[in-house]
């Protein structure tokens, strides 16, 4: 819909009110409901927003070492705007309109912290070198039998999950949850967020969703909306959705992987797909390929933003440790997908459900570009068998600090996202890990309190 065509439905439904949101560095939507008039006039110029929401964490503390804002700004208004092409309603709130935003100026000049606008300039590269970029998202996450009230009560201990027991891809699990698992999948298309597919992960309570995909952009909104979404309706159900990487070392973590493919401008060919390769694997596919593997290491906080991510980057846990690609390998960090020319395309396994969208397909877009500019030969041969045990070409950091030091120094990372972003991405990671080391965790209570 045009400027027009918005204002015409507001008046035909008599819209009284409109919500908006628009993702931080940690990929958490925030916004609002406003009138229709004060929307309708900041269609075009934007609406003040306290920069404050790229100033603070998850928490709402405000980080001591970024630039961009803080107390020593006052933390000023910046110009945020509705992207119109994301109208769409929320049918479990009475059909509100609703919009996603970012910081993006109408002369280009983006807020460097804002992800959706940095993801926006990669895309609009991609396109300049005649490509189009289609990607989806996929994710895993437990549910459990608890309201934001009784996890306080709990300390956040003692969790009842959804459903007891191992029971990946069951057709009984989800028959007993039937309301929630079909208010998923029927809600979230109303939303225009179309599951591909949804059923129970191995785990007590774990669901999978794969999202439909779409161009890169649209693809992380409908990733972003999402994870809320999927938050929200839970709620109805006296259920809640948690999104960590690795809530608990006796199971596995979640993923967030993404997928990715090129094709014409038209979107006729897959231009990831050669029938003639003994791999399928068209000459454009192994740049974009090598250009992942050689940014990897440099921008892994993108992938892997928080402490807990790095909880579930460890061997046998069906996630990554190395810089490895491999032919359906599920051990690798890349893995290529090819039995069809259609599908064709490349999974980027590092991501758990923790990530921004914007931020994972932000990297995996502008580091597989880095490769075809560059003209990166795909040196590094496919893994076979155990991706763990193949450490020839590297391991992949572990732990938070380490990952964003090595960003943070990192000429790639800068040449990729321009040094403002990167400046305060690193310096926010690393503010996420000084709050988790300087805190007392229960492992260091039974393990030292009446011992040591």
């Amino acid at each position: 819909m045009n400027e027009d065509q918005i204002i015409t439905y507001l008046k035909e439904n008599d819209i009284q009110k409109i919500k908006f949101a628009f993702a931080d560095t940690d990929g958490i939507l925030r916004g609002k409901v406003i009138h229709h008039k004060k929307f309708i006039d900041g269609m075009r110029n934007g609406y003040g927003f306290c920069d404050v929401v790229f100033g603070w964490d998850s928490s709402d503390g405000t980080y001591d070492n970024v630039k961009i804002t803080g107390w020593h700004t006052g933390y000023p208004d910046q110009q945020c705007r509705i992207d119109l092409s994301t109208f769409r309603t929320v049918p479990w709130q009475d059909n509100i309109p609703f919009f996603l935003a970012d910081f993006s100026k109408a002369d280009g000049n983006d807020l460097s912290a804002c992800t959706r606008s940095l993801l926006k300039r990669i895309a609009k590269e991609c396109e300049a070198m005649g490509y189009h970029p289609e990607f989806a998202q996929e994710f895993e996450w437990f549910n459990f039998r608890e309201t934001p009230q009784t996890l306080a009560d709990k300390s956040f201990t003692h969790l009842q999950t959804l459903t007891p027991g191992m029971f990946g891809y069951s057709v009984l699990r989800t028959s007993q949850q039937s309301e929630f698992y079909y208010d998923l999948f029927n809600l979230l298309l109303q939303f225009n967020v179309p599951l591909e597919g949804l059923h129970t992960e191995t785990g007590p309570g774990v669901y999978e969703a794969a999202i439909l995909h779409d161009h890169v952009l649209q693809a992380a909104d409908k990733a972003v909306l999402f994870k809320t979404a999927v938050k929200e309706i839970a709620y109805k159900h006296g259920i809640m959705a948690s999104f960590m990487a690795k809530w608990t070392e006796t199971l596995p973590g979640c993923s967030g992987h993404v997928h990715q493919s090129l094709w014409n401008k038209d979107k006729t060919v897959n231009l990831f797909h050669d029938p003639d390769d003994i791999h399928k694997m068209s000459p454009l596919l192994k740049h974009y390929l090598a250009g992942q593997l050689y940014c990897l290491p440099h921008i892994l906080p993108m992938y892997a933003p928080t402490v807990n991510s790095y909880k579930r980057l460890v061997e046998g846990t069906w996630a990554p440790t190395t810089v490895t690609w491999g032919l359906d390998n599920r051990t690798t960090a890349l893995r290529v997908l090819n039995e069809s020319t259609a599908y064709t395309r490349l999974e980027t396994r590092i991501p758990g459900s923790d990530t921004n969208p914007y931020l994972a397909m932000a990297a995996a877009l502008a580091s597989g570009l880095y490769g075809i500019k560059n003209k990166l030969e795909l040196t590094i041969p496919p893994t076979t068998g155990n991706g763990y045990q193949d450490t020839k070409n590297g391991r992949l950091s572990t732990n938070l600090h380490d990952a964003a030091m090595l960003m943070k120094n990192a000429p790639v990372a800068k040449e990729l996202f321009g040094e403002d972003f990167v400046e305060h991405f690193t310096q926010t990671r690393l503010w996420e890990y000084r709050q988790f080391a300087k805190s007392v965790t229960d492992w260091e209570l039974k393990r030292y309190f009446e011992i040591i």
